[in-house]
């Protein structure tokens, strides 16, 4: 009997063995005719995965995707909560109105990403999160955030590594509280206050390229401002528009040197382009850069190449604000092609710029394909950062 019994087993084991060892020849088999076949699916390309998240993007999420806002308070409000929920707003700059301490801004990050992935407003992206600490008289947080040089201190050293390290240390220091976005550095040639590397635009070009090695080693996002350059303006664009009385030769040489280079050198997903409100004859004699299609879309994108994200400088700002409603302002400056438009201060205007928007894609004004156009830079940008 103990011998019939071992017997037994001994066949189903076998069996049992040449079972397995049949499913895994099917499998390995089956992998082999896939992949020789090419049913296999190779990993999506950023292009890919961008357009699969906008596919699942409504009109209204999409719109709030462009637009980038400053909030009151030093963590969530009622304000910023709804501004987050009902308008997807895909950005937040931050202010020293929000920034108290190291720990009260990691949270108050933390707490506005959280919430605008959460339950209640459902964003399929994270938040860029963004600061101006270009340096010298133009810095924020200054009690935690370690303050660097002007961009003249460092130019006037003589050596671009300064700006490469100058840069990547701020970077480092913004993305470890989760700022992932900095406006800066300035590639304006030559601006009467400290806020340029040089009046030379070799000179400007190198720093700046040096400075934009920095960030990307930080894995932060930079900003070049301020299209096409605001070096020879006379008015401060804060209070009224200013006229920029250049040639167009004048400008391709000067103007237009440090942010040819970087668009022929860089991955468009690693930058913004921060377009200006001055007025430049030379291309556009009627509209501020930031409302100008010969600016943005004639030169930036087509002339120039440029196929990363373009947003303008601050709306609430005198040169614009002073000359049109914001409703008018962010539909203007979308027509002209721009990807993302900057509202700063007051939430009624932050409402405005995007009913604005939204109305004028809704009715047609503005097609749809244009809009998914931005969008997908503005994603493929957040998916490459992983933000």
């Amino acid at each position: 009997m103990l011998a019939a019994a071992f017997i037994v087993l001994l066949a189903v084991l076998c069996g049992a063995l040449y079972a397995s060892r049949a499913l895994t020849d099917r499998e390995v088999r089956g992998s082999q005719q896939a992949a020789s076949s090419g049913v296999a699916k190779a990993p999506q390309t950023l292009d890919e995965q961008a357009d699969a998240i906008v596919r699942e993007m409504s009109l209204t999420e999409k719109v709030g995707q462009m637009v980038m806002i400053g909030v009151q308070g030093t963590d969530l409000t009622d304000d910023s909560k709804f501004m987050l929920r009902q308008f997807h707003i895909g950005g937040v700059l931050l202010f020293d109105r929000n920034l108290e301490s190291a720990e009260q801004t990691k949270a108050f990050i933390s707490h506005m990403q959280d919430y605008a992935q959460g339950e209640e407003a459902h964003q399929k992206v994270p938040l860029f999160i963004g600061i101006d600490e270009e340096g010298g008289d133009v810095v924020r947080g200054k009690s935690f955030i370690a303050p660097p040089p002007s961009q003249l201190e460092i130019g006037q050293t003589g050596d671009p590594t300064e700006a490469g390290r100058s840069a990547e240390k701020t970077g480092k220091a913004l993305k470890a509280l989760g700022i992932n976005v900095n406006f800066a550095p300035v590639a304006d040639v030559g601006s009467p206050d400290r806020r340029s590397f040089s009046k030379d635009a070799t000179k400007v070009t190198s720093f700046v390229g040096r400075a934009a090695d920095g960030y990307e080693t930080a894995g932060v996002l930079y900003a070049l401002k301020h299209f096409p350059g605001i070096g020879k303006g006379r008015v401060d664009s804060h209070k009224e528009v200013s006229t920029v009385d250049a040639s167009m030769q004048t400008l391709e040489a000067e103007d237009l040197a440090p942010f040819r280079k970087m668009i022929e050198t860089r991955k468009p997903e690693s930058m913004f382009i921060l377009v200006s409100h001055l007025i430049y004859p030379a291309i556009d004699t009627e509209h501020s850069a930031s409302q100008s299609r010969a600016v943005v879309t004639d030169l930036l994108r087509e002339k120039m190449g440029y196929q990363g994200i373009i947003i303008t400088d601050d709306m609430e700002m005198g040169a614009v604000a002073n000359h049109a409603p914001y409703r008018q302002l962010g539909v203007n400056a979308v027509k002209a092609g721009v990807d993302i438009v900057m509202v700063c201060h007051e939430y009624e205007h932050e409402n405005d710029i995007y009913m604005g928007i939204l109305e004028a894609a809704q009715n047609g004004e503005i097609s749809e394909a244009q809009i998914d156009a931005s969008v997908k830079r503005i994603v493929k940008a957040k998916i490459a950062h992983e933000l």
